[in-house]
């Protein structure tokens, strides 16, 4: 249970009490989208920022929408069109990349400037800056190593204090998966919310389901892979230099092409 605070007195609630208008940057395939349609909430996919032409291609066939790739470099405050927000609600979200973050990755970290993957983090700051309108709710999510303790965790409360200083009050929290979904991994959300507002996470929660409940019984023979068909994928890779073609690194995929194909 949230502990009460303070602010929870002198801070009121907020409310969705119009439609939303989603912008998403760094959006991929839409995963946000896909919640807030299983909330059942009123919203337009109003625009989506990514620059992987495949993640906007499956973004499109999912959701029926005709979005094209974007670099969030190349665009201004003007083309996020936030506009009538008594009329909407805009929901900016903003899941930038983890790769400079993440434990697998190599920790270069998101410092502003430093040109890292993480970096482009300070992208959203230039939009927000160039926006005379606000998104009145930001959210964010990413991996925990964002506001783990040396030049994250700096560079984080930056950004933190940037929001404050145009009016956003800003919540964070790590959430393990599990308690919804049988997967295991623990994500940073922030929520921002334009205004003097409070805001607690959701508690409570438990999955009854394990992964076994999400398969299938029986499936169809053409989306097994076996290994004659896995060599054949490996070498088209390799001969589009889409693959490392090191004699080691070939003989590993290969150890574990048969592994994943009983061979």
């Amino acid at each position: 249970m949230n502990q009460m605070t303070i602010f929870d007195l002198l801070n009121e609630e907020f409310h969705i009490d119009r439609p939303c208008r989603l912008i998403e940057l760094f959006g991929g395939i839409g995963s946000q989208a896909m919640a807030m349609k299983s909330l059942g909430l009123d919203f337009e996919h109003y625009k989506l920022v990514e620059f992987d032409k495949y993640a906007v291609a499956s973004y499109n066939a999912i959701h029926g929408t005709n979005f094209i790739p974007t670099d969030i470099t190349t665009i201004t405050g003007a083309d996020l069109e936030i506009k009538d927000t008594d009329k909407y609600i805009y929901l900016l979200t903003y899941s930038f990349p983890c790769q400079s973050l993440s434990v697998a990755g190599l920790g270069h970290g998101m410092e502003e400037g430093s040109g890292t993957r993480s970096s482009l983090l300070w992208e959203v700051k230039r939009l927000l800056t160039e926006t005379e309108l606000k998104p009145q709710i930001l959210l964010m999510e990413n991996v925990p190593q964002v506001h783990a303790e040396g030049k994250n965790v700096k560079s984080f409360s930056k950004w933190l204090q940037f929001l404050e200083s145009l009016g956003y009050s800003s919540y964070y929290e790590d959430i393990q998966a599990n308690q919804y979904v049988a997967q295991s991994r623990n994500r940073c959300f922030c929520v921002s919310l334009l205004g003097d507002y409070t805001y607690h996470f959701p508690t409570g929660h438990t999955c009854d389901k394990v992964m076994k409940d999400y398969l299938e019984d029986e499936v169809d023979e053409k989306y097994y892979i076996t290994s004659e068909k896995a060599h054949f994928l490996i070498d088209k890779l390799v001969k589009e230099g889409k693959i490392p073609t090191d004699r080691q690194t070939d003989r590993q995929t290969d150890r574990q092409t048969d592994r994943q194909t009983g061979d």
